[in-house]
């Protein structure tokens, strides 16, 4: 596929025109990915703009992946220039005609612009191809609302799509202008229809923010109980389709669901993960990434997203593959800095895997191979297993960096401490010392470290080896 001029769109073989029967009952779909004079736009991540490392072409498929993740009937498909973009139809009024004409010729009930458009620009659109149109956002906010599964996705998914519904209450349709009669004892005018229903969304949307705090807090609960079982936490990020469920699964034998797909994953999950030294774990999948993420999706999942500020170990998984591995992973540290996770002061926190390797030519993946140990990632194959024995050794020496090794005797009359130490540390080994003392050699986190101090006297405490 790649990026054309509107006139230039070419009918997909195998696919009819306007005559043809919709047999499937999919919706016939034409998708268009605008690119933008850099000089026109603002610049910034989230305007819509390609950032220099991603092509048109890559912007495109991009897009009707998206689409296709759905499951809609991608009848056209094509990239458009935009000089300048117009405040009433983002495109200029030859486009908009020349664009009418390939959702005629295809029967079109649907068109998805790849680019975040105005409530204006979205009703003017439709009036002029007489087809729905829906934006970058809509088409993602359709497939979260596809994706969610658990009660907790199903409200961070509504959630946001009230946000962004409520933006699109404008006053422009005549069946939202009707007047309403009053209520109670007053009498006056009473509401129109489109402050009953915008009034009606704020409620909703104050609710449905009450039960995500309800969420948080449980989530929070149930993280504070993970501390007291004494493992670290890893979390996976990366951009949607990098294959993080896939490696989930590999490294800790899980069945989260893995499929060639974007956003295959929204619901977060959470397993052990055992380490080659004897030392463990917890790991968590999360909702994938993508560019111009919508904000409304960043605030809704922020407590899931709060698995990822809490984790003391961040993998971004790559899909090394893609020839837009580069501009993802622009657009991956992007959202990370959003959610306050600051990679450059602490950069062993994150550790990049670059997957998929098993889709590299020999010589690709060499060449691969010498760059990620250039840049201290790790190459891996999360479906052969190439690589995961020296991911597992780095993720553990990683985590173990932070913690420090320590011996310590423990008398027999001692049994409260000798439960403080196995609640908030990670044991090692025991070895019986004889009369019930027990030697014991443990791990522990740098914020434990003081109190451990504290509850059995810093003299005790022995720097040991790993």
């Amino acid at each position: 596929m790649r990026p054309t001029d509107p006139k230039e769109l070419k009918r997909k073989k195998g696919q009819g025109g306007r005559k043809d029967a919709r047999a499937d009952g999919r919706v016939r779909t034409v998708v268009v990915a605008p690119i933008l004079d850099k000089k026109s736009g603002k610049g910034a991540r989230g305007q819509g703009l390609d950032t220099p490392e991603r092509s048109p072409q890559a912007r495109l498929e991009e897009a009707v992946g998206l689409a296709l993740a759905i499951d809609l009937d991608v009848r056209e498909s094509g990239a458009v220039p935009i000089p300048q973009p117009k405040p009433a139809t983002l495109f200029g009024t030859g486009k908009v005609e020349e664009l009418a004409g390939v959702v005629r010729m295809e029967d079109a009930e649907l068109v998805i612009v790849d680019h975040p458009l105005t409530p204006v620009q979205q009703r003017n659109l439709e009036t002029a191809w007489n087809a729905k149109v829906l934006d970058r956002t809509g088409l993602i906010l359709e497939i979260f609302g596809e994706r969610a599964r658990t009660r907790e996705g199903r409200l961070q998914v509504e959630l946001a799509h009230l946000v962004y519904q409520k933006s699109r209450l404008v006053r422009s349709w005549t069946h939202l202008e009707r007047q309403r009669g009053g209520f109670g004892f007053l009498g006056g005018p009473g509401e129109t229809q489109i402050e009953t229903d915008r009034r009606l969304l704020s409620e909703r949307i104050v609710n449905i923010r009450k039960e995500l705090e309800q969420v948080r807090r449980t989530r929070a609960l149930h993280r504070k109980s993970r501390q007291r079982v004494p493992y670290p936490a890893v979390a996976l990020v990366g951009y949607t389709n990098a294959g993080k469920s896939t490696l989930f699964n590999t490294l800790t034998g899980a069945e989260v669901l893995a499929q060639d797909i974007l956003f295959a994953t929204l619901d977060p999950t959470i397993r052990a993960l055992a380490l080659p030294n004897g030392s463990k774990a917890v790991v968590s999948d999360t909702v994938g990434f993508i560019s111009d993420l919508p904000t409304t999706l960043i605030a809704a999942f922020r407590a899931t997203l709060e698995e990822v500020q809490q984790a003391d170990l961040i993998l971004h998984v790559r899909d090394i593959a893609d020839p837009a591995s580069a501009s993802q992973r622009a657009d991956v540290n992007g959202v990370l800095a959003d959610l306050g996770v600051d990679t450059e002061a602490e950069p062993d926190r994150l550790l990049e895997v670059w997957n998929k390797a098993d889709l590299l030519d020999p010589v690709a993946r060499e060449h691969a191979a010498n760059e990620a140990a250039r840049h201290g990632a790790i190459l891996v194959s999360a479906v052969s297993g190439f690589g995961l024995d020296l991911l597992l050794t780095e993720i553990e020496g990683r985590l173990n960096r932070r913690r420090q090794t320590l011996e310590i005797a423990v008398q027999p009359q001692e049994g409260a401490l000798s439960n403080w130490i196995y609640e908030n540390c990670e044991v090692i080994s025991r070895a019986d010392l004889g009369e019930g003392v027990t030697s014991l050699r443990i791990r522990v986190a740098p914020e434990k470290r003081d109190r451990l101090a504290r509850v059995a006297g810093a003299a005790r405490l022995n720097s040991a080896a790993e």
